[in-house]
């Protein structure tokens, strides 16, 4: 099959763009950058997903979609509330529009196990958003749709925004690590080649219009995650922690959403 994928520049899309073509798939990777892991039997274009002529362009004659692109860090999107909705909801519907106008057969959205959950600030409610926006032109336009939720990914071509990244640069570069929490935070980690390959495993049809939860199997928490890795590394690794709850990050389960019961006003007196 034919397919886009947008922000298949990054550090999981790139990961879902190689799964793709081992499985003989063609691949249009659209991403503002061209980073070094962009697999080389795919075809690069340069472009931002608020371009809707370009979406328009790069997504006609393909069967599916993958849509990656976003602001996807929980820090950023609290620095910057107008960006991130401008990126991650306009951006999300003018892919919608370039699915929908081009007759693509499937929209494949990156979401986050945070839709569901009272943390996560504006990134959260950019995503639940998203999905919203998904099933209403599901609705509305037949057009048929798989949501991927993520949880915590690790592992190769992270970045400096990403945890477990951020925890094993700083034992290598200084023999110590700092973490601003208690270190009992809990999560499901997930290599990010399992995410790829379950991302690339929904293309069956049984998986269409449906929203899959991708998270890893086991539950550790920041501070049994900390003395793995100093035991992994091998030498005598300080650990630093703040004992404070980080802003925006929820702490033992993203699970806890709640919809805030609406109260009906009635006037005493009222026009007849």
């Amino acid at each position: 099959m034919k397919i886009l994928v947008t922000g298949g520049s990054g550090f999981l899309g790139s990961h879902i763009v190689d799964a793709l073509i081992k499985e003989k798939h063609d691949v249009i990777v659209f991403d503002q950058f061209e980073s070094s892991y962009v697999n080389k039997s795919a075809t690069f274009i340069k472009g931002n997903i608020n371009d809707a002529d370009a979406l328009l362009s790069c997504a006609k004659g393909c069967n599916i979609i993958y849509h990656l692109a976003a602001i996807a860090d929980i820090g950023k999107a609290l620095a910057d509330p107008n960006q991130t909705m401008q990126v991650n909801v306009m951006g999300t519907l003018n892919v919608l529009e370039a699915a929908k106008n081009s007759g693509v057969e499937r929209f494949i959205f990156a979401s986050s196990i945070y839709v569901y959950s009272k943390k996560g600030a504006f990134y959260r409610t950019s995503k639940r958003a998203c999905e919203q926006l998904i099933e209403d032109y599901n609705t509305e336009f037949g057009l048929n749709y798989t949501i991927l939720r993520f949880g915590s990914l690790y592992g190769p071509r992270a970045d400096s925004t990403n945890t477990v990244y951020q925890l094993v640069a700083q034992a290598v570069a200084s023999n110590s690590m700092t973490y601003k929490g208690t270190g009992e935070e809990v999560r499901e980690y997930i290599h990010a080649l399992d995410g790829a390959a379950s991302a690339v495993e929904i293309l069956k049809p049984e998986f269409e219009n449906q929203i899959m939860h991708l998270t890893g199997n086991e539950r550790i928490t920041t501070l049994n995650m900390m003395e793995m890795i100093a035991e992994i590394i091998g030498s005598d690794i300080k650990i630093n922690l703040d004992n404070k709850r980080i802003t925006g990050h929820y702490y033992q389960t993203p699970y806890n959403f709640t919809p805030k019961i609406g109260k009906k006003l009635i006037q005493s007196s009222c026009v007849d």
